[in-house]
């Protein structure tokens, strides 16, 4: 099950967020716990859980996990599947940015395949490297600036050495983390091509169902709910 966090402050204000770390609107919450509900009317229940290190998408998977009565689960939590880092452009409104650069510009930093935002400078204040959470991830690793492409190659590491594993062992798998990092595990699960991933669309709070065979190939996809 995959499930994008529930609304958060800088997307109701159209802010590029990244992996700065925003908290849920009273929105976010209610999707949050909306998709528990959800979860636990269609009889799901799960084994293990992973998440991002950023409170939008802990906080969504807790208020599910309490709704279908599963707070003791195991939960595990790497940057790995931190949303794209937006650069430069984090804080910045959207619709301000477009007006400031030209809005062809910006639809290209936020929904090409391979071209990444200005990237923040190492003193930045933004810069994961001034982050104690990140303080054990090697320097090279830590992104400046990611395009969507950058994303996918950051998250498949943590596909194949944490998730994947756990499916092959039997057990029912909850991920709950951001649009893009989610889109990576689409676009790697159901082979979506380079040009068409950017416009697929991950809805706040909206589970998405896989269901495979033996072998890890979907034989199901579907979001719940209406």
């Amino acid at each position: 099950m995959l499930l994008r966090h529930g609304q958060s402050v800088w997307n109701k204000e159209n802010i590029f967020t990244g992996w700065t770390d925003v908290d849920l609107t009273e929105e976010g919450i209610r999707e949050g716990r909306q998709a528990g509900v959800r979860l636990a009317a269609a009889g799901y229940s799960f084994d293990v859980c992973f998440t991002s290190v950023l409170k939008r998408a802990i906080k969504t998977l807790h208020l599910a996990l309490e709704e279908m009565d599963l707070l003791w689960l195991t939960v595990q939590k790497s940057w790995r599947l931190n949303e794209r880092h937006y650069g430069a452009l984090q804080g910045l409104n959207k619709a301000e940015t477009a007006e400031r650069c030209g809005s062809e510009q910006v639809f290209a930093w936020r929904r090409s395949w391979d071209v990444s935002p200005p990237p923040l400078d190492i003193g930045d204040k933004r810069h994961p490297a001034n982050d104690r959470r990140y303080a054990r991830v090697p320097a090279t690793l830590l992104p400046r600036s990611e395009s969507l492409k950058d994303t996918v190659d950051r998250v498949m590491p943590y596909w194949h050495e944490a998730i994947a594993p756990a499916l092959r062992r039997g057990e029912r798998v909850l991920v709950v983390a951001h649009g893009n990092s989610l889109r990576g595990l689409v676009k790697f699960l159901s082979g979506v091509p380079d040009k068409k991933i950017p416009a697929f669309e991950m809805p706040t709070g909206r589970p998405l169902v896989y269901e495979f065979d033996g072998a890890l190939r979907p034989v199901r996809r579907d979001f719940l709910g209406p």
